[in-house]
């Protein structure tokens, strides 16, 4: 999407943050959510930028370095965030979103543009800072389809679009980052979103509705998400035809993704290729055994 550039993902991004806290700000932050031991309180407060805790400063720091560093254990960082600010007022909560949100803009309006296609040490692997920017998308439209549990109003639509627009670019960097050559495209009724990896390096490109060409997984925005996201267990989607798998054996071109990036945002839905050609004993499913 850096090809896209700046204003286009600033868009993107920031329309998800401000669609995110306004839901934050319609509910009860104590109330529970479908994440087991997480209450509203918890979604947000990971979410936010504290003292302790400055995600975009961090990014752009790595990226400045030349993307060195270790990986971060995104389970361990989120529990110290969490642990420290589990406890903090409402007030103190939505003022950390807003933190972050404007962290964000900072960086969209004042940060050098060479930075963009410079890497950086994700959660996922080093991918350039750009497309780390818009991954947030993802992360507000999933957490916000969380917060349905505690009373909110689904995301927009188009933060769904979003959404499925930030995995299909991390994922397009992590398969060129490997040089696994191949695409996959994430088809919505309302349109979708492909991307293609060769030669080292990706492109990402919007499609029409109705316009599914190769490896694909098809069905409504929100369900991709929640399938992508480990939400639900694609199977009995599929099962039910309110998902559909297009050309497997594309989709399977991708496993090492998942074998280098277990928790990589989307594993769910290449497992869920691997299932569709032979379950546990198909090819991914020996492919995850040895890892």
């Amino acid at each position: 999407m850096a090809d896209a550039g700046r204003d286009a993902v600033a868009g993107r991004v920031l329309s998800a943050w401000d669609a995110f806290i306004e839901r934050a700000e319609s509910v009860d932050l104590g109330r529970p959510s479908r994440l087991s031991g997480w209450r509203a309180q918890e979604i947000c407060v990971h979410l936010g930028c504290w003292d302790d805790h400055t995600p975009m400063a961090d990014l752009v720091a790595s990226a400045r370095a030349g993307g060195t560093g270790a990986v971060p254990d995104v389970d361990a960082t989120n529990a110290r965030v969490i642990a420290a600010h589990r406890d903090a007022s409402r007030d103190e909560v939505l003022a950390g979103l807003h933190r972050n949100r404007e962290a964000t803009a900072r960086y969209l309006a004042d940060e050098p543009q060479e930075l963009d296609t410079a890497p950086t040490v994700s959660v996922v692997g080093r991918i350039p800072l750009l497309s780390v920017v818009l991954g947030q998308a993802y992360e507000l439209a999933v957490h916000g389809l969380d917060l349905v549990s505690c009373g909110a109003a689904p995301p927009p639509p188009e933060v769904l679009q979003s959404g499925l627009a930030a995995l299909t670019d991390v994922t397009g960097g992590l398969a060129a980052s490997m040089s696994i050559d191949g695409e996959v495209t994430l088809a919505t009724p309302d349109g979708g979103w492909t991307f293609v990896s060769a030669s080292g390096g990706w492109t990402v490109q919007q499609v029409a509705a109705g316009r599914i060409d190769g490896p694909a997984v098809e069905g409504p925005a929100d369900l991709l998400l929640e399938a992508a996201s480990g939400r639900i267990n694609p199977v009995p989607a599929v099962a039910r035809r309110k998902l559909k798998v297009h050309d497997v054996g594309g989709l399977l071109q991708l496993a090492p993704i998942v074998q280098a990036v277990p928790g990589i945002p989307g594993g769910p839905i290449l497992q869920l290729a691997a299932r569709t050609v032979g379950g546990a004993g198909g090819m991914l499913g020996r492919l995850f055994r040895k890892g």
